[in-house]
């Protein structure tokens, strides 16, 4: 397929998505009609607030299949995302939905990304509510340029006036709107045509004539989680950094439409104690810190600095590379002059090179932390292997110190050339190594 498209014209490449999209919701009979639907876009927390919203609407009694970064779920059986895609095939997508009906699912959470967009694989998908979480420069190079990127996004949201309308439980199923009025871009979604329209925001005074506002009362994010009030009912949630009480806003926003209480709502969030691969921590009883997160590019890993900052430490060392294949080559150098200018040790090493030399990707990556102050093979360290990189931040990692490893999170797989996947799990590795660096019983 790969040598395909570098010799189809891309209009012919467009039309061939476009038609397997609608054979594969021909073939398996429009699914996607017989529940509510909910799409999550936007440049990051998809991940985190679809799975979120599962787990509201799943703790209010309802059945639910999701599909995202991190996870399937087919009602209580649910399992890791090992494709390396978010938005899957065409008609593998339509297969999951399918048998989230058959499995009596009420509602379907699909984390539905721009480039899944561009290649229609949202298209015979009955969207019921949307919701955009925050817009910034990210996947440029696939799309050309910013506006590009912002317009796929906006498809989804156009798409809720050409959609079938629903009677669920007898029920009409209102098309909806939600996003994030603290974005610069939120206009642009709230414009687009819906029956009902929501809201969020953590600012005291930002309002909107379009849309309900749901509004967040004194956010706070500290090193053991995230608090906020909404109309004076407390959540208190074992989620790091700010970011992360956008997510929970989206989330609980979506519980808001369907009837669930705030209060029920507060009560299951707090029982949640992290988010596969976000902000994890790893403990196999070391005596310094380890996370795993799936920051990939510069804003994320800026604030997950930001949480770093509340949770007492020594010295930061962290593991980090950069994506090939297409992915946008303007941020290696950024990230790694975050990298060189947040933490004390700094060692690159491969993520997901693809086609492309992971050298070459590692170097780029490398030219940011030495100019942020940074020295070869005293505090800044190239290896290749990631296993080698890893197992060179734990060896040096002393009492106190946080490891912090980034890009990949709960991904499974590293992709190289042809698009080949080597099984992976940075979470695994991370106790593999623990295990083998503690002193062996005599």
């Amino acid at each position: 397929m790969t040598i395909l498209k570098k010799i189809i014209p891309s209009p012919l490449i467009k039309i061939y998505h476009y038609w397997l999209a609608l054979i594969a919701n021909f073939f398996y009979r429009s699914p996607s009609d017989k529940l509510i639907v909910i799409g999550v876009t936007g440049t990051s927390g998809k991940s985190t607030v679809a799975y979120l919203i599962s787990k509201i609407l799943e703790n209010a009694g309802y059945r639910v299949g999701c599909a995202s970064t991190i996870q399937f779920k087919i009602d209580k059986k649910e399992w890791i995302n090992k494709t390396k895609m978010t938005m899957i095939g065409r008609f593998a997508l339509q297969s999951l939905i399918k048998q989230m009906v058959k499995a009596n699912c009420q509602y379907a959470v699909i984390e539905t990304t721009s480039q899944g967009i561009e290649q229609f694989r949202h298209l015979g998908i009955n969207y019921d509510i949307v919701v955009f979480t925050n817009l910034y420069p990210e996947h440029i190079e696939a799309h050309g340029n910013f506006e590009n990127y912002k317009n796929a996004k906006l498809k989804l949201f156009k798409k809720l006036k050409t959609e079938t309308p629903k009677l669920i439980a007898n029920q009409k199923v209102k098309k909806t709107i939600i996003a994030n009025l603290d974005d610069e871009h939120s206009t642009d979604f709230i414009d687009q045509w819906a029956e009902e329209k929501f809201v969020f925001t953590l600012s005291s005074e930002k309002s909107s004539s379009e849309a309900r506002v749901i509004r967040a009362d004194d956010p706070q994010a500290t090193g053991q989680g995230v608090g906020f009030k909404i109309n004076g009912h407390p959540f208190g949630v074992k989620l790091f950094g700010r970011h992360n009480i956008y997510n929970l806003l989206a989330a609980i926003t979506v519980g808001l439409t369907q009837g669930i209480s705030l209060e029920s709502m507060a009560r299951n969030l707090a029982a949640i104690s992290g988010i596969p691969g976000r902000v994890e921590f790893i403990d196999e009883g070391q005596p310094f810190k380890v996370i795993v997160d799936y920051a990939f590019e510069p804003q994320a890993v800026t604030a997950l600095y930001e949480i770093v900052k509340m949770i007492e430490h020594h010295r930061v060392i962290h593991v980090l590379g950069s994506a090939g294949g297409g992915r946008d080559k303007s941020r290696r150098p950024k990230l790694g002059n975050l990298a060189g200018v947040n933490a004390d040790v700094v060692i690159i090493t491969n993520e997901d090179p693809y086609d492309e030399n992971p050298q070459d990707i590692i170097d780029q990556v490398a030219v940011g932390a030495l100019e942020a102050g940074k020295k070869l093979d005293k505090n800044l360290f190239k290896i290749l292997d990631r296993r080698e990189a890893i197992k060179k931040a734990l060896k040096v990692a002393k009492a106190d110190d946080l490891v912090l490893i980034t890009g990949k999170g709960s991904e499974q797989a590293i992709v190289v050339e042809h698009n080949k996947k080597i099984a992976w799990d940075d979470r695994k590795v991370v106790r593999e190594q623990l295990s083998a660096l503690k002193p062996k019983a005599r």
